[in-house]
């Protein structure tokens, strides 16, 4: 399958590269990013120190045309331009980017009756598992345990509270059977009276270079139920969308997540 990388001077650009250069039925066809970048015209694989034949172009239509899927880790203005791109061409799209409005994710949607995409907030494996785990203990532990999400980054992340921990928030709160949008507080301060016992509570905590830490805390009396993962390695993330790529294999439209790509349903 042949694979194309949008953002591929960045960390999680030059990540996939690599993933992508150790597989023995995946292929490179387009090293992607923005015009303007001094990085366009170098090979792809030159930051990893092992040439790859690929340029860096910032020619997404044409990059995209020439390949199978478009693995896209960037901002959500990137992603919807490379989305339409990705319809033109009839390629499918792996969206590990986050951020997005509700216009945009209406527009991813409007996009997967012509092609097939995998959009998820977290490609991991661990961390998708710790969203069945998080389901779960909240069905199990119900009203009676407060519930506050923390999630740590590295200072150069831009959105807050990350897409992982809303995804976490949504899935504990369906369990629950809550509104998100109503019962979510964002960080505390001053006089905030007494904690409503139906809200859930988020945290953002951004420095060094943490890749990526989420726990869900279930607070009862007496007892404290915490699911956690931390991701020591943008590998994880790059090994999912991988994933990801081959389960749109085949696949000529459909909306999917990485829960329905490791068959979690």
């Amino acid at each position: 399958m042949k694979i194309a990388i949008a953002g591929s001077s960045g960390r999680m650009g030059r990540t996939l590269i690599e993933a992508v250069q150790s597989s023995a039925d995946l292929s490179l066809s387009a090293a992607l990013e923005v015009a303007g970048s001094p990085q366009l015209g170098r090979d792809a694989g030159e930051a990893l120190g092992a040439a790859c034949g690929v340029a860096i172009s910032a020619d997404f239509v044409a990059g995209i045309a020439a390949s199978d899927c478009l693995i896209d880790f960037t901002r959500p203005e990137g992603s919807l331009l490379h989305l339409e791109a990705c319809v033109k061409s009839g390629a499918n799209m792996v969206i590990g980017t986050t951020g997005f409005s509700g216009e945009g994710k209406r527009r991813i949607a409007d996009a997967a009756k012509r092609i097939a995409i995998v959009f998820a907030p977290n490609m991991a494996v661990g961390v998708n598992a710790t969203f069945k785990l998080a389901e779960v203990a909240a069905t199990i532990l119900g009203d009676a345990y407060d519930v506050e999400i923390i999630e740590a980054h590295h200072r150069h992340k831009v959105d807050a509270p990350s897409g992982t921990a809303l995804k976490l928030g949504e899935v504990v709160a369906t369990a629950l059977g809550r509104d998100l949008k109503s019962c979510a507080v964002y960080g505390r301060e001053g006089d905030t009276g007494e904690r409503d016992t139906k809200s859930i509570g988020f945290h953002a905590v951004r420095g060094g270079d943490i890749v990526g830490e989420h726990t869900v805390i279930f607070a009862g009396s007496g007892e404290r139920v915490e699911v956690t993962v931390r991701s020591q390695s943008r590998m994880t993330y790059a090994v999912g969308a991988l994933r990801a790529a081959r389960f749109l294999e085949g696949k000529s439209s459909g909306l999917y997540d990485m829960q329905d790509v490791l068959g979690l349903r």
